[in-house]
């Protein structure tokens, strides 16, 4: 249930993105209580709706390259969140992971991404760290 073991699951997140592994982006998530935002859509509530969306992604030829990059994790309790910039095409997202501890794993919960409307700058004096 550590940081490190949260940060792998979120990596894992974004290399069954990056594969189209729907196999694989469905064993990340969890059974129950999973939502989604992708941008401009509406929420997506329920495993299989989820998962749907997903499968519709990875089927999109047009459907750019998702990569994630400056992960910060905030632990609370059996929840820990991944906060990291996603970069798609060109584009910046932030978006929010959401993960909670089943006993043996970090399994996904929710996942939102919303457009930046400028990049992130290097930590300023006074903003917090969610480590």
């Amino acid at each position: 249930m550590d940081e490190a073991a949260l940060i792998d699951a979120n990596a894992a997140y974004y290399r069954a993105f990056a594969a189209r592994d729907l196999g694989a982006m469905s064993d990340l998530w969890g059974e129950e209580g999973v939502s989604c935002v992708h941008p401009g859509w509406p929420a997506l509530v329920g495993r299989t709706p989820v998962l749907a969306s997903y499968r519709d992604i990875f089927r999109n030829p047009q459907q750019e390259a998702v990569t994630a990059r400056d992960p910060q994790t905030l632990v609370d309790g059996a929840d820990g969140r991944v906060f990291c910039i996603e970069e798609v095409g060109g584009g910046l997202l932030l978006a929010t992971n959401w993960f909670r501890w089943n006993g043996e794993r970090w399994r996904l919960l929710h996942h939102q991404a919303s457009p930046l409307a400028m990049a992130p700058s290097a930590k300023r004096e006074g903003s917090q760290s969610f480590h």
